[in-house]
């Protein structure tokens, strides 16, 4: 497998010029025909994080210490992965006009969406540790270990980016699914919500969800001053390689139908 995944990364240095203009497009895109253009990654998660904390602070009630943290923590997580499965799932489709006329990796086209999305997510994490500051939380050296859940979720959100371009070229209706999909996975994931309310068997379960274990992760280092133990370790990478895994099989053996349906 690692001479396999070395083996794609050999195609796509071969094609890296193109790789960066993607990169690029992708990224300006988003905020093409825009008055306030890229400063839309800086704004807009301000503002959801506005209307999150006066909703649940004023209407219910949650007044826990960093609670906007709290909040932001998980919104940020969420929002990263929402952001590179759902531009994954469109990369194969977006692209048809140069697949279909240039023969090149098509994974190319998933990765440069990918990247997009981690630095549209890297901005937000500066805004993030300017609130982190500013409710007077103390920054240490543990905050590095943060590279460890951002590697395992950039992994999983290529895996599951993999699975539903090749699902979305087969069939359409996936797109309005995974709508759904992810906002029922934005309800089980914590996000503005404490567990420590529910039975110790259900706070197990909850683990059972990727994006919760890369969220509470988070919350574990920046909030609560301490790095989670190996079992939260061997999740997230566990959860990203079968990601991985069952994403790369998925897009093989879809790969060949691919031309035909676009």
């Amino acid at each position: 497998m690692i001479k396999t995944i070395k083996e794609q990364f050999l195609k796509i240095k071969k094609h890296q010029f193109l790789f960066e203009e993607l990169v690029k497009r992708d990224f300006k895109k988003k905020y093409k025909r825009t008055a306030l253009g890229m400063l839309w990654s800086l704004v807009s998660p301000l503002m959801q994080l506005l209307v999150m904390s006066v909703v649940f602070t004023h209407f219910f009630g949650q007044n826990k210490p960093h609670y906007m943290i709290y909040l932001f923590a998980g919104n940020l997580t969420f929002s990263f992965f929402k952001d590179s499965t759902n531009g994954g799932m469109n990369s194969l489709m977006q692209n048809s006009n140069i697949i279909t006329k240039i023969n090149l990796p098509k994974y190319m086209f998933l990765l440069s969406k990918n990247v997009a999305s981690l630095i549209n997510f890297g901005l937000t994490l500066i805004i993030f540790f300017l609130f982190v500051a500013f409710d007077g939380i103390p920054f240490s050296f543990r905050f590095f270990a943060l590279i460890y859940p951002i590697i395992c979720l950039i992994i999983f959100n290529i895996g599951v980016g993999l699975i539903l371009s090749a699902l979305f070229v087969l069939f359409k209706d996936i797109q309005y699914l995974y709508d759904i999909f992810t906002m029922m996975l934005s309800y089980m994931s914590a996000i503005f919500y404490y567990t420590d309310t529910y039975s110790p068997r259900t706070q197990v379960l909850f683990h059972a969800n990727p994006i919760y274990v890369y969220i509470t992760y988070f919350r574990d280092v920046v909030i609560y001053g301490y790095i989670p133990g190996w079992k939260t370790h061997l999740l997230c990478f566990g959860y990203a390689c079968i990601a991985l895994l069952a994403g790369a099989l998925i897009y093989k053996k879809y790969n060949y139908k691919f031309m035909y349906y676009m």
